[in-house]
């Protein structure tokens, strides 16, 4: 299965580790990134990315906190359109 190369900036990679409950399995990947310039280099399959959106969707649609809200929805909608990017290419 292919493995989609995804760039976080450092303060999303803070956002999905300390706002989602996305487990290990997803977020292990996050904390040893590789840092290439301003962003860490994080490789999910488009399984795992799809439930890392879905993660991240989830606890925009629940958070009662405004900006952490506004945060996770400008995230989900840059990872989704990756996302349907790569299933159409597929």
């Amino acid at each position: 299965m292919d493995e989609i190369e995804i760039k976080f900036t450092p303060q999303e990679r803070c956002l999905i580790l300390d706002e989602t409950f996305a487990g290990p399995d997803l977020t292990k990947r996050l904390k040893i990134s590789e840092i290439k310039g301003k962003h860490l280099i994080v490789k999910y399959s488009t399984y795992d990315l799809e439930e890392l959106v879905g993660f991240i969707a989830a606890e925009a649609n629940h958070t009662e906190d405004k900006k952490i809200g506004k945060k996770l929805d400008r995230l989900f909608e840059r990872l989704s359109r990756i996302l349907e990017k790569e299933i159409e290419n597929q």
